[in-house]
C-alpha cells in the first residue's frame, strides 16, 4: 500500500528514478519500493522503511547529504559510527544519534544550541549528570529536569524563577521539605502545598493572602485550629469553614456512639 503522498522526488525535489540507483537490483527482490520504501525519496516515511528492510545498509548513509537520511541511519548503524553525528549541524540527527551512545558521549548535549535536544536530553540522564542542567536559559528544559530529578535533590530548585518549575518542585518535594516553600510568592505553589500538607501543618498556611489556599485549609485543618477562618473573609472560606465547625459541634454534643 503506497502513502498518501502520491509524488516520489528525492530531497533536491527531482523525480525518483530507480533505474539509476544504486540499488535498483534490490526492487525485484522486494527489499525496496517506488514511493513505499525507498531511500532517495525525501518522503521520511519511506526512508524509515527503507532502513527496517534493510538495516545493514544504514552504515553507508549516516554522511549523507539528507539530514531526514542521516537521522533515519542513526537508528540502525553501527554504535561507533555515531559519535562523529552529535556534532551534526541538524538537531535530529544529534538526537536520535545520543540515544543509542553510552551517556559519557552524550554528556556535551546538555548544553546543546536547540532547545528539544537539551528537553530529550534530560530524559536520558541521572541525578548528578542533571545538575549542570538546573541553570538552563529554557524554562522547559528545567521543568524537565524537575520532573526528572530524585525528590531529596529537589531542594537545588525550590526558587527556581519559574513558577511553573516551582510548582513541579512542590508537587515532588519530600514531605519534610514542604513548609520551605509555604511563602512562595506564586499562589499556584503555596496551593500545591497547602494540599499536600497534614491537617498538623495546615494552621501555618490559614492566614494566606489567597482564598484558594484558605479553602484549602479550611477543608482539612484541624477542628481546634478553624475558629479564624469561620469568619473569614472569603464568602466560600467561611461556608467551608462553619460547615466544619458545625458538624465537629454536632459530634460533641452527641458523644461517643
Amino acid at each position: 500500500m503506497n502513502d498518501d503522498i502520491t509524488e516520489a522526488v528525492d530531497w533536491q525535489g527531482n523525480p525518483v528514478d530507480c533505474s539509476s540507483c544504486v540499488h535498483s537490483d534490490m526492487l525485484a527482490t522486494g527489499r525496496c519500493k517506488f514511493s513505499h520504501a525507498c531511500v532517495i525519496d525525501r518522503y521520511a516515511r519511506r526512508i524509515d522503511r527503507f532502513f527496517n528492510w534493510n538495516p545493514a545498509l544504514a552504515n553507508q548513509y549516516i554522511t549523507h547529504a539528507h539530514f531526514e537520511v542521516r537521522a533515519i541511519a542513526s537508528k540502525h548503524a553501527a554504535v561507533f559510527l555515531l559519535i562523529p553525528l552529535l556534532d551534526d549541524p541538524e538537531e535530529t540527527v544529534r538526537w536520535n544519534a545520543a540515544r543509542r551512545l553510552p551517556k559519557k558521549h552524550i554528556l556535551k548535549l546538555r548544553n546543546d544550541p536547540h532547545r528539544e535536544v537539551r528537553i530529550r536530553i534530560v530524559t536520558l540522564l541521572d541525578d548528578a549528570d542533571l545538575v549542570p542542567m538546573l541553570q538552563d536559559p529554557d524554562y522547559y528544559v528545567r521543568l524537565s529536569v524537575a520532573r526528572r530529578l530524585q525528590p531529596e535533590l529537589l531542594e537545588w530548585m525550590l526558587h527556581d524563577e519559574e513558577a511553573e518549575v516551582r510548582r513541579v518542585v512542590a508537587q515532588r518535594l519530600p514531605d519534610e521539605m514542604l513548609m520551605r516553600m509555604a511563602g512562595d510568592p506564586e499562589p499556584r505553589v503555596r496551593l500545591e502545598i497547602a494540599r499536600r500538607l497534614g491537617s498538623d501543618k495546615l494552621g501555618e498556611m490559614r492566614r494566606d493572602p489567597d482564598w484558594r489556599i484558605r479553602h484549602e485549609v479550611a477543608g482539612r485543618i484541624a477542628l481546634d485550629e478553624i475558629g479564624e477562618l469561620v469568619g473569614d473573609a472569603d464568602e466560600l472560606v467561611r461556608e467551608t469553614a462553619c460547615a466544619r465547625a458545625a458538624g465537629g459541634e454536632m459530634r460533641r454534643k452527641e458523644g461517643p456512639l
